[in-house]
């Protein structure tokens, strides 16, 4: 009886909870079809120098776009060139995709040069718009300088291998593609296409969605994937504010003028202690432009140039050499611009028309500053007790050895070693306290004051 009992009771809960239960199943399979049905495709855009902020993003980008499940990534990408170590960064996170990326060098007259074909030919999907080129991969060293054969041997090579191990992969052209590394060649919009370094060409992305409709390809780990993209949403990935501020200060030649103004408002705080805002202007301009800096490739000798400059410029302060120390500084401050950050390319490098633009006026204003500071520091001090060595009063009462001498408007006890006549010009010599010590006018060494 008992057990007839609790087999009753448990059913009645049964009949309680299955309403809750299959409520509960409803909601969690509109939440997976929600998921899957939100399929899109994730857009970003790279229009700069391949430097480690794009990586950053690039791999953000590819991460969102596989939790949110988009059947593709594009990125169109409009670039000079940049640094190897943030291009191979890019290609090992877009082949180890699980989403298709399909890369588009957008818009016409743009390009995907050096490091941006490795990029390119590393896509699912390779597509150019008309007008545009890509190839020249050549690898340049940091600055352009000249290296031993045996150096630019395993550059070539290492280059070489990453592009044909890429390549091979994606069916593409790997001998052509190796000839863009080996002997820089560049290629149109056509000459890629029928030489099959890319798969499309197309004018805008709704076309290239649809002559990509319907046709499968190969992805890097063998699998085939078909997509179908003409009717679905584009989303848009945009950089976060930490990343376009970096991005922003990382141009070298922002990087160098943040650098130079740090320096010169530090300047006038060791001028000017206590004045605070020109400290604090300093040392915020300074730390950015060190870690800007720190993520590009940069010449520690040019910084020990861009000091020198500065190092001149305060003794043409102190020597007052009519302007050569200053011509050398300025010189000085130039080259270290020019030579800070070893880029491969010239967009990656501070321009000369920046250099200019920043030394010139910086040397002028610094060396001006530094004068007026030399001159402050050599005058006479005019104010309080050591004011009056040097002054000139009268003797108000005979002094023989102490008496009464009027100076500024007023009487004070003065002493002398020589015994003077009421009314006699006196010449301050010390100040002792309260009481001064004072020689006639007419005395031998009273003349040299």
């Amino acid at each position: 009886m008992k057990q007839l009992l609790a087999l009753s009771s448990q059913l009645s809960v049964l009949r309680r909870t299955r309403p809750v239960f299959w409520l509960q199943a409803v909601l969690c399979a509109i939440l997976v079809l929600a998921v899957s049905a939100s399929a899109d495709v994730l857009r970003i855009v790279v229009n700069d120098a391949i430097q480690p902020v794009t990586a950053e993003y690039i791999g953000r980008a590819l991460d969102d776009a596989a939790a949110h499940r988009a059947q593709a990534v594009l990125i169109e990408i409009n670039t000079p060139g940049g640094l190897v170590d943030s291009t191979r960064d890019i290609i090992e996170k877009i082949v180890a995709s699980p989403v298709p990326v399909i890369i588009y060098v957008t818009p016409s007259g743009s390009r995907a040069a050096s490091a941006g074909f490795f990029i390119l030919e590393s896509a699912d999907i390779a597509a150019m718009a008309p007008g545009t080129n890509t190839g020249a991969a050549h690898p340049v060293t940091i600055g352009g300088g000249k290296m031993d054969d045996v150096m630019k041997m395993k550059m070539e090579n290492d280059a070489a291998a990453l592009m044909r191990s890429v390549v091979a992969k994606r069916g593409r052209n790997v001998e052509l593609a190796e000839s863009a590394v080996r002997e820089s060649k560049s290629f149109t919009d056509q000459e890629a296409l029928d030489k099959k370094l890319i798969e499309y060409i197309a004018p805008t992305e709704q076309d290239l969605f649809r002559q990509l409709s319907g046709k499968s390809f190969k992805r890097f780990n063998g699998t085939t994937v078909t997509l179908d993209l003409t009717s679905q949403p584009i989303r848009d990935y945009r950089m976060t504010l930490k990343q376009r501020i970096l991005t922003y200060i990382m141009d070298p030649n922002v990087a160098f003028i943040l650098l130079a103004i740090g320096a010169l408002a530090l300047y006038a705080e060791f001028n000017h202690p206590g004045a605070v805002i020109p400290g604090t202007v300093g040392v915020v301009f300074i730390l950015l432009a060190a870690f800007a800096l720190n993520l590009l490739p940069v010449r520690f000798a040019a910084l020990v140039l861009i000091v020198g400059s500065f190092a001149l410029f305060a003794l043409e302060a102190k020597f007052a050499t009519h302007g050569v120390l200053t011509i050398g500084g300025i010189s000085l401050l130039v080259i270290g611009g020019l030579l800070l950050v070893d880029g491969p390319i010239p967009e990656m490098r501070v321009r000369l028309t920046t250099a200019l633009a920043v030394a010139i006026p910086l040397g002028l204003i610094t060396a001006f500053l530094m004068s007026i500071a030399v001159r402050a520091r050599r005058n006479k001090v005019v104010t309080g007790q050591q004011g009056l060595v040097g002054e000139i009063g009268i003797a108000e009462t005979a002094l023989s050895p102490s008496g009464k001498v009027f100076i500024h408007g007023e009487l004070w006890d003065a002493v002398s070693t020589l015994n003077i006549q009421a009314g006699e010009r006196v010449v301050v010599r010390q100040v002792e306290g309260l009481t001064l010590r004072v020689d006639p006018v007419t005395a031998p060494h009273a003349a040299l004051a």
